[in-house]
């Protein structure tokens, strides 16, 4: 890969199925060996945007690019760059995970056997066994083992540690952290958040099938307030009428609230009653998730 090098890039990507749009208008740009988090209820269109990278699917409007290659012309050259893990896992019943495995590796084309070798001892799979004897975890671990051995340039990764303990979902962020050292590109889409903020480098957030927000987390800090909470010593003061103050809680001594904007307004109306403790945070992405979708029901409600 050359340094600089866009990996993925989409230019008002459409899907549509009849009349509705699967996907409408995406405008995407991810750079080599950035891991990047995507994320949307279900409908939202990942699965759609997904179909449309793999050449799977093809576009109604705009286009799709992999390394500079078109997604659906040039599938076959795209395809031998890219690994996909699935959100739904369907392997040959019959076939030991060792087989698979080969079967797998031979499919992508090349396959770094000390690292596969190594990855079967980290991710404590068992290879002499049928995989219809694999619970949904190992089956998960044999797809996960399979995309990584080959050390593609782009791994596209959907819902990639569905089953899997938290040991073991450890063990596949280290890995993703040493595909980004060598040089990787990861797109990863997952509705678990806490992964998503642990491994991203930038976030884009989809609904309805269209791209609303993509940023870094610290980019994307205004879609939720901050966090306060603060412990006095007296009376406890009103703040349910001071400006940008919201969801305020009173528990004995101490206050619960979001603050959006500025947070003096708050300071001042403290300011006449001794504070023991304040304690402020960002909103986590989780937040910023729910945040932008609760605002989406509340105008669906409303309408």
């Amino acid at each position: 890969m050359l340094k600089n090098e866009v990996a993925v890039a989409t230019h008002r990507l459409t899907k549509r199925y009849g009349s509705i749009d699967a996907l409408a208008d995406l405008d995407l740009e991810i750079a080599a060996g950035e891991i990047f988090g995507y994320l949307g209820p279900n409908g939202a269109g990942k699965t759609t945007t997904i179909r449309l990278l793999l050449g799977l699917a093809r576009p109604t409007e705009g286009s799709a690019t992999v390394f500079g290659m078109d997604c659906w012309s040039d599938a076959v050259e795209v395809h031998r760059r890219v690994s996909y893990v699935p959100g739904d896992v369907n392997l040959w019943p019959s076939l030991t995970g060792f087989e698979t495995l080969s079967l797998l590796g031979n499919v992508q084309g090349r396959v770094d056997v000390d690292y596969r070798d190594d990855l079967i001892a980290r991710f404590g799979l068992d290879v002499s066994k049928k995989v219809r004897a694999y619970s949904k975890g190992n089956r998960q671990k044999v797809v996960l083992i399979a995309a990584l051995m080959s050390r593609p340039d782009l791994l596209v990764l959907d819902e990639p540690t569905a089953g899997l303990d938290p040991l073991m979902e450890q063990e596949f962020r280290r890995c993703v952290h040493e595909a980004k050292a060598r040089g990787q590109t990861i797109f990863l889409s997952s509705h678990i958040l806490s992964e998503v903020e642990a491994l991203c480098d930038r976030v884009a957030i989809l609904r309805d099938g269209r791209l609303v927000e993509v940023g870094t987390l610290s980019e994307m800090r205004h879609l939720s307030s901050v966090t306060v909470e603060v412990t006095v010593a007296g009376d406890v003061p009103d703040l349910s009428q001071v400006e940008g103050v919201t969801a305020v809680q009173v528990a004995g001594q101490r206050i619960h609230c979001q603050v959006q904007g500025s947070i003096d307004p708050l300071l001042r109306a403290l300011s006449a009653v001794p504070v023991t403790s304040l304690l402020s945070r960002e909103p986590s992405l989780e937040e910023l998730f729910l945040a932008l979708y609760g605002e989406d029901r509340g105008e669906r409600r409303a309408s």
